[in-house]
């Protein structure tokens, strides 16, 4: 049957494309229709020499929109059948709790939104549109969204010039302030990530409960809150004028999604304190992104430090008898690449904003602003695709708790957001990164406490070694930008 259907599909598509293509070529049409619909007006017509190259490339553009049309509805197709299955009980009946099979939809959710994307700003700089348009409002959304605005020397001094001197006393109270906030939300908010996807709903004696599975929509909530949270700042807060092209936040979006969902995922099959030590151990997968985006290259001390940071790592994941639900391999594995996907991610993500933030300078709230927005966009087309949004409503409506749970998730979430890029504005990444170094260790001993996950003395050792790392990683590079600062400001003066 597929087969047929797809031969059917490819002979309609080229003889729907010849048609077109003499209608456009040989009457005028394209012209006709370009200026019409995007109020451009072609001064010159289209040569006889270039209808062959023309030809070829409306081949490719109807080559990627069927592509496209069939993404838009395999999604549907295959969410149907799972309905289908769900309540067999043969092999296949479970398909829909495999994360594996959960990846693929969402990827394939997110190509019916990246490719027709990429065709749109392929097209629209193949045409030169900001030149060649009228339409005032269309050029500027253009220009804005893929090439981006040009950064006026005015702007850049201003810029530099917005170091303000503070007193000791102000400082005294933003750090208080900044590390109680910073605290208080990814502490609560690590403990209700843990309570929503590791624990059950509605267990009694008589009901064993139920598991709520659908990380994607938890991403999204928590996405939607920080947006609509990045988007009042900037109303109440004035802001730098936007000069990046609003597109290249779309790589960190997914990216960060992606980091998300590995997350969320990853607590069906390992103990939270894991999760938190592969977290402080990301700094390996960081210095290798690191090198492959930015081609930074690192000291050898930084590489030792790496290395006792692993050594940690290795020796409470193998110490610790919680430190995977199960003992069977393949929930082992699952886990491990599980939490593999995530530090690649995320690793991937902070790179990215690093590189956007060095050169186009915007704040911080608007980086978090646009990337929340893509993150919105992917994660809501996804989970309609999917019938998400459906199975959450359901599960929320069985179990009042849960909706709760997600709407605290998703607040400790966006107010943790803004105490990052506040702590970082006033003190700078190496005050922050301390700060969220003694907050991962308090998120071990919390989940200890609350979900009763032992460790042992081999397991703490790890634990000590991985940290007490970070912190020496910390202060040597703090200390060399003394120096470093010192010796340039003695040479300024020579």
């Amino acid at each position: 049957m597929f087969p047929k259907l797809i031969q059917v599909i490819t002979v309609v598509s080229f003889r729907w494309r010849q048609y077109l293509f003499i209608y456009c070529f040989q009457s005028g049409g394209l012209q006709r229709h370009s200026e019409s619909i995007f109020n451009i007006k072609i001064k010159q017509p289209i040569s006889t020499n270039h209808i062959e190259f023309h030809y070829n490339s409306l081949n490719r553009l109807m080559v990627y929109l069927t592509i496209t049309f069939l993404l838009f509805g395999v999604p549907a197709i295959i969410y149907a059948a799972q309905d289908k299955t769900k309540n067999s009980h043969d092999m296949l009946g479970e398909w829909h709790d495999f994360w594996v099979l959960k990846l693929i939809m969402n990827l394939v959710g997110y190509s019916s939104i990246v490719l027709p994307g990429c065709i749109l700003i392929y097209y629209l700089k193949k045409t030169n549109y900001i030149e060649r348009g009228n339409n005032k409002f269309l050029i500027h959304f253009v220009r804005s969204f893929i090439y981006g605005q040009e950064q006026s020397i005015e702007e850049s001094t201003r810029a530099q010039e917005q170091l303000k001197k503070t007193s000791f006393g102000r400082k005294a109270f933003w750090i208080i302030i900044c590390a109680t906030g910073l605290q208080l939300s990814y502490l609560s908010w690590g403990l209700l990530q843990e309570r929503i996807m590791a624990y059950k709903y509605g267990e009694t004696v008589d009901f064993k409960g139920e598991n709520f599975k659908n990380s994607q929509f938890l991403v999204f909530m928590n996405r939607i809150f920080a947006f609509v949270t990045a988007c009042l700042v900037c109303i109440v807060r004035k802001q730098p004028r936007h000069l990046a092209p609003i597109y290249k936040y779309s790589y960190a979006s997914f990216s960060n999604i992606m980091s998300s969902w590995f997350q969320y995922e990853a607590l069906k099959y390992v103990s939270f304190p894991m999760q938190v030590m592969t977290k402080a151990s990301k700094i390996i997968p960081v210095m290798a992104m690191s090198k492959i985006v930015s081609n930074k290259t690192y000291k050898l001390h930084e590489y030792i430090l790496a290395l006792f940071i692993s050594i940690g790592l290795f020796l409470f994941i193998f110490a610790t008898k919680d430190a995977v639900k199960g003992y069977s391999s393949t929930t082992t594995f699952a886990g491990v690449v599980l939490l593999l996907g995530y530090v690649i991610f995320d690793s991937f993500t902070s790179n990215w904003q690093s590189k956007l933030f060095k050169t186009h300078k915007m704040s911080s709230v608007q980086m978090m602003a646009c990337v929340n927005l893509f993150s919105v966009i992917f994660t809501s087309v996804t989970l309609l695709e999917q019938g998400g949004f459906t199975e959450a409503a359901s599960f929320m409506f069985r179990y009042e708790v849960f909706a709760f749970h997600v709407l605290l998730l998703g607040v400790c979430g966006a107010v943790g957001q803004l105490f990052i890029f506040k702590t970082i504005d006033e003190f700078g990444p190496v005050v922050f990164t301390l700060i969220m170094t003694i907050r991962l260790a308090l998120s071990i001993l919390l989940s200890s406490l609350f979900y009763g996950h032992p460790i042992t003395p081999i397991g703490s050792l790890g634990i000590v070694i991985v940290f007490f790392s970070i912190f020496v990683n910390v202060y040597i590079n703090q200390k060399k930008k003394i120096e470093n600062k010192a010796e340039s400001e003695n040479i300024t003066k020579t």
